[in-house]
């Protein structure tokens, strides 16, 4: 039977956070997000879309890459549309890593940094990073495919202290794996 429910459809993530001070280095955030195998959702990802990258398909992409945090709006924001995704993947973990360029930087070392998860009009969920503020990374949420095949989105705060390219790699682990 099926069901009249449509899960989650068209769906962006807004990334925000203030520019550093004067003579400071300017702090570069990064959306990261990993798709996985419905029969690994754990596992390693099947791919990675972050700047300069889109998923094969189309239905993950960046639409802004911000390097400061200067300007208005969201400086970051990642457009996902899980719907369209193949049956083979069952689960998409959305995060933030800090590029570490000049200096070990944590959340707690940036301005005002905020994540938003926007479905149409509906604000499925707003982090402000405070409770992984010693992280250099952390993911903000995961789409879930259910039983019937729907999307379903759910909070997932979790701060990592690596790089970006082990937090790509780590983002949808187990918690103590």
């Amino acid at each position: 039977m099926s069901t009249f429910n449509k899960g989650i459809g068209r769906v962006q993530v807004q990334l925000r956070w203030d520019p550093s001070a004067k003579g400071q280095v300017d702090h570069d955030l990064d959306l990261v997000a990993a798709t996985y195998f419905a029969a690994d959702p754990t596992g390693e990802p099947a791919y990675l879309v972050h700047f300069d990258s889109r998923s094969p398909d189309g239905t993950i992409f960046l639409d802004h890459d911000n390097r400061t945090g200067k300007g208005l709006g969201a400086d970051e924001i990642m457009t996902l549309e899980p719907g369209r995704l193949s049956t083979e993947y069952g689960r998409v973990v959305v995060g933030v890593a800090i590029q570490q360029r000049a200096a070990h930087i944590t959340f707690a070392d940036v301005a005002n940094p905020g994540a938003k998860v926007i479905e149409g009009y509906t604000q499925l969920t707003d982090v402000d990073f405070t409770e992984v503020a010693d992280a250099t990374a952390a993911t903000v949420g995961e789409f879930i495919r259910n039983r019937s095949g729907d999307w379903e989105f759910r909070r997932l705060v979790r701060g990592f202290d690596t790089d970006p390219q082990s937090f790509a790699r780590t983002m949808g682990s187990r918690p103590g794996a």
